[in-house]
């Protein structure tokens, strides 16, 4: 189930649960409720997203065990950060360096291509109106795409392979490619639906939003 409606005391005081879940992080089986958890804090409270972010940095320098299960469950919620916020200018210069410094510590590590996708993410983000889905953090944490499946009348139904930044201007755009409707006159958008209503999706719109809220 995706996050619904949460109560928050003081921001010192979500600042300390925040700081107690990324330590709970380090020794989680399954890390993906828990990020989700520490993401969706960040969209409801967005002073803290500078805060974890410097949190994040901080555990991945000098980490006891580099590249260990720990090391790496704390790059891999960065990289979900870095799909979802940007932070302010002075802490994205900040977080800039500690990945040039990590690609350069510890070159062809699973930290520096984290590193490296986090640097090409953090050049498309423009903020989100949800946080990531459970399967889009699985995704992210292996660095990889979702595949999604898209139905179109009179046609098989399509599966697209998208990132965290794809728009439904450009799945839509791809799919008229692929069905040969290029010359068409006709205009073409995605639509949701659900048992409710079926409505057109904008084409700013991610399509990683649309999958967390089916979520």
């Amino acid at each position: 189930t995706a996050p619904g409606p949460r109560s928050y005391t003081t921001l010192r005081d979500e600042a300390v649960k925040l700081f107690n879940s990324l330590q709970q992080l380090e020794s989680e089986r399954d890390p993906v409720p828990l990020m989700q958890g520490v993401l969706q804090t960040c969209l409801d409270l967005p002073p803290l997203v500078d805060e974890i972010y410097c949190q994040l940095v901080k555990q991945t320098t000098e980490p006891p065990a580099p590249g260990g299960q720990g090391d790496l469950h704390y790059w891999q919620l960065l990289t979900c950060m870095s799909c979802t916020f940007l932070p302010s200018p002075p802490v994205l210069r900040f977080l800039r360096f500690h990945l040039d410094r990590t690609e350069s510590r510890f070159p062809a590590s699973e930290m520096a291509k984290y590193a490296c996708f986090i640097r090409e993410a953090l050049g498309k983000t423009k903020g989100r109106e949800c946080v990531p889905s459970l399967e889009e953090i699985l995704v992210l944490m292996q660095r990889q795409e979702m595949i999604c499946t898209v139905h179109c009348p009179g046609a098989p139904a399509c599966s697209v392979a998208i990132s965290s930044h794809t728009t439904a201007e450009e799945v839509a755009q791809e799919l008229v490619s692929r069905l040969g409707l290029s010359q068409s006159p006709n205009l073409f958008a995605l639509y949701e639906q659900s048992r409710r209503r079926e409505q057109p999706v904008g084409s700013a719109t991610l399509l990683a939003d649309v999958l967390t809220r089916f979520e």
